[in-house]
């Protein structure tokens, strides 16, 4: 995922943030393991991905969720996967911000 952002990401145009359900001491380890060059946080609880709703029918996890969020701080553009398994390609990401 991170190498198609890669240039975006370097050229100061966004910031990746990543919102995982995933506890803080995972994150790390994956942190650790393959250095992505984008923030990852922690959110064991469930408690961020409620007011975006995307949770899953069976509230165990969140569905994978792209959005953008324009200079103004206002929603540009989301992807909200209608199952756990659906991603978010880099490529349709990038096609969604050079459509800005």
């Amino acid at each position: 995922m991170q190498n198609g952002y890669t240039n975006i990401i370097n050229a100061g145009a966004v910031e990746l943030i990543a919102i995982s359900i995933n506890t803080q001491w995972a994150i790390s380890r994956y942190v650790q393991s393959h250095s992505p060059d984008f923030i990852m946080l922690a959110d064991s609880d469930l408690l961020a991905i409620g007011p975006y709703n995307v949770k899953s029918p069976d509230l165990q996890y969140a569905n994978p969720t792209a959005y953008i969020i324009n200079a103004e701080g206002k929603v540009a553009w989301i992807d909200n996967g209608a199952r756990y398994g659906h991603r978010t390609t880099s490529s349709q990401i990038v096609a969604a911000l050079n459509g800005l």
